[in-house]
C-alpha cells in the first residue's frame, strides 16, 4: 500500500490526524462553553477584568504596563513590544468570573517578561522562523513526497525540519501558558479577588483554555508523524 493508502484511503490521516483534529474541536468547544458559562457569573467584589489585571501588576510592582480595550471575543493578549495588556469586549469592563480569570492570565504574561521567565523568551526568539515553517513546512514536505531522488529527499526533510519548529514552538508554549495561569490563580487567591466557587470557576476557564494549546501540539505532531510514515512507506 504505497504512501499509506489502502483502498484509496489515507490510513495515516485517519489514525493520526483525524483524532488530533477532533481533540482540537473538542478543546475549542470546551473553552467557549466554559467561557460563556462563567461570563454569566458576576464576582462578589464587582471587579472588572481591567481592574483585576491592574491588581496583578501592582502586586508584582510592575508600573510600565498599560491596559487597553480591544474589540472581539477572546482576543485578549499581552503585547511585549508596547507593554500593553489588551482585553476584549467581554473582559475589559466585565465583572464576570471569566473576565477576572482571563485578565489575570494576561497580566501573568506581563509578569513573566518582568521576571525574565526563560520559556517565554525562548518562544519569542524562535517565533520568526516558526512563522516560515508554518507557511512552507507541509507544502515542501508534500512536494518532496512526489519527487524521486535527491531533490525529493531534500525538499521533504527541509519541510519536515521547518514544520518541526512549529511543533517546537507549540511545545514551548505549554509551560508559558500553564505558568501564566498559575501566576494568575496565585494572585487571585492571595489578593482575595475571587474565593470559593468563583475561584473554581476562574480555574475552569483557564484550564479549558490550556487544553487548546495541548490540542494544537497534538495536531502538529500528528501531521509530522503522518508525513514521516508516508515517506517511509514510499521508500520501501
Amino acid at each position: 500500500m504505497g504512501f499509506g493508502y489502502g483502498y484509496g484511503i489515507d490510513i495515516y490521516y485517519l489514525l493520526l490526524v483525524v483524532p488530533a483534529f477532533l481533540l482540537a474541536l473538542w478543546a475549542q468547544a470546551k473553552v467557549k462553553g466554559t467561557y460563556r458559562k462563567m461570563s454569566a457569573v458576576r464576582n462578589a467584589r464587582n471587579l472588572t477584568g481591567a481592574q483585576a489585571a491592574a491588581r496583578v501588576l501592582y502586586e508584582h510592582g510592575i508600573t510600565n504596563v498599560t491596559i487597553e480595550h480591544i474589540s472581539g471575543e477572546l482576543t485578549d493578549h499581552f503585547d511585549p513590544r508596547s507593554n500593553v495588556i489588551r482585553l476584549s469586549d467581554g473582559v475589559y469592563d466585565s465583572s464576570s468570573v471569566a473576565a477576572v480569570g482571563i485578565a489575570c492570565h494576561e497580566a501573568g504574561h506581563a509578569v513573566q517578561y518582568a521576571k525574565n521567565y526563560a520559556p517565554i523568551r525562548l518562544r519569542n526568539s524562535i517565533l520568526p522562523v516558526c512563522n516560515i515553517g508554518s507557511r512552507l513546512g507541509i507544502p515542501l514536505a508534500v512536494v518532496g513526497l512526489f519527487i524521486w531522488g535527491t531533490v525529493g529527499r531534500y525538499l521533504f526533510w527541509t519541510g519536515i525540519l521547518l514544520y518541526s519548529l512549529v511543533a517546537l514552538f507549540q511545545l514551548v508554549t505549554l509551560p508559558v501558558e500553564f505558568d501564566a495561569s498559575r501566576r494568575a490563580l496565585a494572585a487571585i487567591d492571595s489578593t482575595g479577588m475571587l474565593a470559593g466557587e468563583e475561584y473554581k470557576g476562574a480555574k475552569k476557564v483557564l484550564t479549558a483554555a490550556a487544553l487548546t494549546y495541548v490540542a494544537a501540539l497534538a495536531v502538529s505532531l500528528a501531521n509530522l508523524m503522518r508525513l514521516i510514515l508516508r515517506n517511509m512507506n514510499r521508500r520501501r
